[in-house]
């Protein structure tokens, strides 16, 4: 039978990242860490091509996630889940930390991105770890009336951010970013996102700034102007909830992802089998023990493991606060 999965973290070297939350948090978990670089993303579960993930324990280690998959199909993943998304495993999770502004960009829908580039769409969401005192994001236009042409005058303009949403944030806030939503992270801010398995992202405005080189990073100006859904704002995307202890709180429920939250003392037993999917838990603050069977994996800040789908049960343990998601529709 199959047990909790944790895989090899990989970090990437970006120019917004930081040199210590990433590394400090990874480290020992077989990710590769330079002293160096400057770490924005750290790639926890991936079935990127080129970024697959690499099983970090039990007799799987060494495996990766798609050779996982073609093994054990329907069990790892559930029947319904494996029949629509094959040896691609359906999500893309991340953390980020967030040393500068990130670029303001935007992701194509299902029906764009296989048109353009044979890929799915990117949906995403955000769950906020750590944030700086007056840290904030970018979500959506300030105006719903926001059009293509007054959109297309502040591109021309270098005026785009005056009509963005800007939304202070704190840890636990939690946004939920639909392909085609204009979005971008504040500096000071360390997040876990959770995303449909895609890498196509449109950069629209990135501050004016260069690299170490003194060169602007490529603007896919263009390219982003049929993606964009002009009546996005934060009121869409901010989701409201409060956590109640040792019970599940629906945060998103999408046809990508659903997603609940999750705050543990003591100890709390949750259903896999009835689901027909796998099940993810991330860990956001604290620290638990994930049970399931015999099988005991410790979870800490923004930690992850992957349940099969085959499993009956699991028992969490300990004192922290997770995300729980899996595939309902």
């Amino acid at each position: 039978m199959l047990y909790p999965l944790k895989f090899i973290p990989r970090l990437k070297e970006i120019i917004w990242g930081g040199k210590d939350f990433l590394p400090a948090i990874k480290a020992g978990k077989g990710a590769r860490i330079a002293s160096d670089k400057l770490y924005g993303e750290s790639w926890d579960i991936s079935s990127v091509a080129g970024d697959i993930s690499v099983v970090a324990n039990g007799y799987l280690k060494r495996n990766n996630l798609e050779e996982i998959i073609e093994v054990y199909m329907g069990n790892l993943m559930g029947d319904k889940v494996y029949d629509r998304y094959g040896l691609m495993f359906p999500l893309l999770v991340k953390t980020l930390d967030c040393n500068n502004v990130l670029s303001v960009q935007v992701h194509p829908n299902d029906e764009l991105a296989m048109e353009r580039h044979e890929s799915y769409g990117k949906t995403e969401m955000w769950y906020v770890i750590d944030a700086e005192p007056g840290a904030s994001l970018y979500v959506g236009f300030k105006d719903k009336n926001t059009t293509r042409e007054k959109y297309i005058e502040a591109i021309n303009n270098d005026t785009l951010p005056e009509l963005l949403n800007k939304v202070e944030v704190k840890a636990g806030d939690v946004f939920f970013i639909p392909a085609g939503t204009v979005h971008a992270l504040g500096k000071g801010i360390k997040v876990v996102e959770i995303q449909q398995t895609s890498d196509i992202t449109y950069r629209i405005y990135d501050w004016n700034r260069v690299d170490e080189h003194g060169k602007s990073r490529e603007l896919h100006t263009a390219l982003a102007i049929d993606a964009i859904d002009f009546a996005k704002s934060s009121e869409d995307c901010q989701v409201k909830y409060q956590y109640v202890k040792n019970e599940a709180v629906k945060l998103i429920d999408c046809p990508y992802f659903t997603i609940n939250a999750i705050e543990v003392d003591g100890e709390v037993e949750r259903d896999v089998i009835s689901r027909d999917s796998f099940v993810m838990y991330n860990c956001v603050e604290g620290e638990v023990d994930i049970v399931m069977n015999d099988n005991v994996e410790h979870l800490s800040l923004s930690d992850v493991v992957l349940i099969p789908a085959e499993a009956d049960s699991v028992v969490i343990k300990g004192r922290g606060k997770l995300m729980e998601t899996y595939i309902s529709k």
